[in-house]
Formats: C-alpha cells, sequence, structure tokens
C-alpha cells in the first residue's frame, strides 16, 4: 500500500502539464503529505525531502511564483530539513554488567512426600511415635504424613489430633483432622471433628479477646482471681462467684488425652456423675463441692476454699505433728469416710496431699473426691495404674473391684507415714510394689518410734490387713480404735 508521500511524488512528473492555478494546488497538497515526516525529519528522510523542496521550487519559480519559492529556501537555510538530530551529551553513566544467564534450578522434592514403600511407611510411624511421645507433636504430624494413609495410620494421626485439642492448638487439631479426611472422609467422626476444633478455635479466640478486653479469665461463671497451685493434674485457682459473693477454690484436670470420641463421652459422663454424687456429701470432714463443669477439654471442681495446708507437709521426720494430733486428724478423716462410704462414695485416692488440716480448728478436711475416679478411668485404659500406687490397697493394684475398705487400706498408711516419717510399703517398680503391698509386712511402728501407744501397732496392723475382710469394715470403726487408746499413764491420748 502507497504512503501519502509516495502517492505525492507518483504525481510529480506529470505537474508540468497543469494549469498555473491546479499546479500549485496539487504542489502544496504534494508539500503537506510530508508533514509527518517534516515534523521529525531524520538523516535518512532529510535527504529525500531537501530534493523534492528544491525541485518544488524549480516549478514554482517556472510557474511565476518566485516569492513562494524563494520563501521556502529562505525558510529551508534557517532550519535545514535534512539536519539529523542533535542528541545531548552522553552523560558517564556505569553500565551494569549483564547478569549471566541463570543455570536451571533443579524442582524442589515435595515437602511431605509419602513413603514408596510398607517399610518406609512403617519407618516413619514409628519415627513419629518416638516424636510425640518426646512431646513434638508437629514433628510427629510431619513424620506421619510421609506415612502410607491406612486405617492405623490414621488412627494415630487422630489421637494427635486429640493431643492437640487438649493442648488447645485448635488449628493444628483441624489441620490434622482434615489431613485425614483427604483420604479417609469417613474415618469415624471426622467430619464433625473438623467442624467442632473450628468452632472451638472461634470460640478461643473469642473467649480470649473477651478476657483481654475485660481483664478477667471465666470458668463457668466463676471469676479467676489467682492462682492456688499446680499439680499433676492441673491448677487449682482462687475463684468468686459474682451472684454470691462467694470464694471458692477451682480445681482443673485435662479430660479426653489419648481418648477417642466414645471414650471420651463416656469419661465425661462419669466425672459429672462422681462430682454430682461428691457434690451430695455433707460432712464437716469433707470438703464441699459447689459446682463442676467442663470447657475446652479442661474439667473443674468449684468447691469450698479451705484454710490450713495439706498433710504432705508432715511426712519428713523432722516435720512430723504430735501423736496426739496425728491420732485426732485420722480419726475425723476415717469418720469422713464412713458418711462417704455410707452413701456409696469412694474417694480411691487417700493420701496425706489429699486431707487438709487447719491448725486454729484443729479439724482435717477430705479434698478431692471425684476427681480420682475420672483419672483412674482415663488413665487405666492405657495401661496405667492411676492414683498414687504408694498408698494404694493390694486389690487396687490389681486391678479389683473396690469398695470403702480399700479406702481405710490407704488410710491406714497414712497414719503409719504420719507417725514415722516413712512409707510402709516400697519398691523400685509397680510389679515389686504389687508384690510387696500383698505379700509383705512391714516394719512395726514400736521398732521405728518408741513413743507411741502400746495398741498403735494393732491398730495400724488391722487397718492395713492384706485382705478386705480383716480390716476395719467402716471407718467408725477406726475412728473408735484411734480414740480409745491410752497413755502408760492411763490418760486418753486424744
Amino acid at each position: 500500500m502507497l504512503t501519502p508521500a509516495a502517492l505525492a511524488l507518483s504525481w510529480l512528473p506529470g505537474m508540468g502539464e497543469l494549469p498555473g492555478s491546479i499546479f500549485v494546488a496539487a504542489a502544496a497538497i504534494w508539500l503537506l503529505a510530508f508533514a509527518p515526516a517534516l515534523s521529525q525529519p531524520t538523516a535518512s528522510t532529510g535527504s529525500l525531502l531537501l530534493a523534492a523542496l528544491f525541485l518544488l521550487a524549480d516549478i514554482l519559480l517556472q510557474a511565476n511564483f518566485g516569492f513562494a519559492a524563494l520563501f521556502l529556501i529562505a525558510g529551508q537555510l534557517v532550519s535545514p530539513l535534512g539536519a539529523p538530530e542533535v542528541s545531548p551529551p552522553a552523560v558517564d553513566r556505569a553500565v551494569p554488567p549483564t547478569p549471566p544467564p541463570a543455570s536451571p534450578q533443579p524442582r524442589p522434592k515435595p515437602k511431605h512426600q509419602p513413603a514408596a514403600t510398607q517399610d518406609d511407611s512403617d519407618e516413619r510411624r514409628l519415627e513419629g511415635m518416638a516424636l510425640q511421645a518426646k512431646g513434638d507433636l508437629d514433628g510427629a504430624f510431619a513424620a506421619f504424613r510421609q506415612c502410607l494413609p491406612n486405617e492405623p495410620v490414621h488412627k494415630i494421626l487422630y489421637k494427635l489430633a486429640q493431643e492437640y485439642e487438649s493442648k488447645k492448638l485448635y488449628d493444628r487439631a483441624a489441620l490434622v483432622f482434615s489431613f485425614i479426611a483427604k483420604s479417609n472422609p469417613t474415618f469415624r467422626d471426622i467430619q464433625q471433628r473438623i467442624r467442632r476444633a473450628e468452632l472451638m478455635l472461634e470460640a478461643a479466640a473469642s473467649s480470649q479477646a473477651s478476657a483481654e478486653e475485660e481483664g478477667r479469665l471465666v470458668l463457668g461463671r466463676y471469676e479467676v482471681q489467682e492462682v492456688l497451685g499446680k499439680g499433676a493434674m492441673g491448677v487449682v485457682y482462687k475463684g468468686r462467684d459474682p451472684k454470691i459473693g462467694r470464694v471458692v477454690a477451682i480445681k482443673t484436670m485435662q479430660l479426653g488425652r489419648d481418648l477417642d470420641s466414645e471414650e471420651l463421652a463416656s469419661i465425661k459422663e462419669r466425672f459429672f456423675r462422681e462430682a454430682e454424687t461428691a457434690g451430695n456429701l455433707t460432712h464437716p470432714h469433707i470438703v464441699t463441692i459447689y459446682d463442676a463443669g467442663e470447657a475446652d477439654g479442661l474439667a473443674w471442681i468449684a468447691m469450698e476454699l479451705l484454710r490450713g495446708q495439706d498433710l504432705n507437709a508432715h511426712i519428713k521426720p523432722s516435720s512430723l505433728l504430735p501423736v496426739t494430733t496425728v491420732i485426732e486428724t485420722i480419726a475425723q478423716a476415717a469418720e469422713g469416710l464412713d458418711y462417704a462410704h455410707s452413701q456409696g462414695v469412694i474417694h480411691r485416692d487417700i493420701k496425706p496431699a489429699n486431707l487438709v488440716y487447719d491448725r486454729d480448728l484443729r479439724s482435717v478436711k477430705i479434698t478431692d473426691f471425684g476427681i480420682a475416679r475420672i483419672t483412674d478411668s482415663t488413665k487405666t485404659r492405657i495401661g496405667l495404674v492411676l492414683g498414687t500406687p504408694s498408698y494404694m490397697s493390694p486389690e487396687q493394684l490389681k486391678g479389683r473391684t473396690l469398695d470403702g475398705r480399700s479406702d481405710i487400706f490407704s488410710l491406714g498408711i497414712t497414719l503409719y507415714q504420719l507417725l514415722s516419717g516413712q512409707l510402709p510399703f516400697r519398691a523400685d517398680t509397680m510389679q515389686r510394689l504389687l508384690d510387696v503391698v500383698s505379700s509383705e509386712d512391714p516394719p512395726e511402728l514400736s521398732m521405728l518410734r518408741s513413743d507411741l501407744p502400746d495398741e498403735m501397732d494393732a491398730i495400724v496392723g488391722r487397718a492395713m490387713a492384706k485382705e478386705p475382710d480383716d480390716r476395719f469394715q467402716r471407718g467408725s470403726d477406726f475412728a473408735r480404735a484411734l480414740r480409745a487408746l491410752h497413755s502408760e499413764e492411763g490418760d486418753l491420748w486424744v
């Protein structure tokens, strides 16, 4: 396709035959065709334009348009059309060297490459279990993700997610549950678990924001004021019921670690049933329970805030209480147990730490009814004996059905320790402890301490009899025997 300039040049040979006025008009049109080139001339187009310009001027002179031709040539002399552009002086700038072409990078391997064989999968599974046992849950998850997806691995991952939940790491729990669902969307209650973890994450974020805004922590209806102590089961808080102004102790413990949904539901049901039963106990030597609840995998019991301290502070030879105080304290505890047993409640974890003594009132109260049962139920399922083995009866160590006489055996061990500063049964392993408790007799108290009543050996021996039928059958019998003790001078010890 011809450009306007080329078209105008093609007309130029015939312009001499045109009449003067038409010729001038044609010349003007031809000149306008070069307007774009005239505005930005270059060295290559400038020569052509200059030749065409002088040719046009010659034509104009022949057509008696000398003035116009002179004007056109003068304009060219002032601003030559063909002059090349003068570039501004170059600035001496350092030109960055051209970088060498990047060598192709190898494609990264997938971070969680599934195992290629069953042996690899088993190795990763064992590695993950070892990491989980050490508490490295994230490392365990990374290892489990490399296992072949199958039922055993899904079960392990399910428990890992539950452990995340118990630590209130709901985002990670949801991630693990979702990972299971990718390969088995119908595994157990996985869809409900994912939704629950997401809801708990939202609730936790909302509760934290509310607590930060109001400057308080709440368990149930109780405002937490301070930490009273920490133990193996959980934290004990001082709390307050804002409705009636009652100050309470709130004991917490983790629920559901290493449990699936059915087991967790069973444990919760038993926990609240035991807490309700213990809450119905009303006795001067049993702590009063006001309320119980569960939130975010944390069980809590609100109970009477006691003065004094537990008897664990008096089990060493250097810190023993007076004999009369020990006798009266154990007699009161035996009466409290007698009442609880009459209501069908067994404590299961009688020991000095669960007996709180108030020096001013010279009174003791038994604590932790209900918690012992839920702890036992949670842990025995994974092959552990819970409670405190050194204070357990032979039948409890063997996992047999218990009645109130097991608590009497534990109270007998407590009496022995408070008087002597040592446990009657000691062993390095659980199996050895079971053998000692079931078949061996402890040293008599009279051999360890000479200032005790003569009848004390017989009372302690009966309380710690190997067979339940040979023990005190009721706590009240135990209490009467203690209160009947006489000193060498014939005076009552209590």
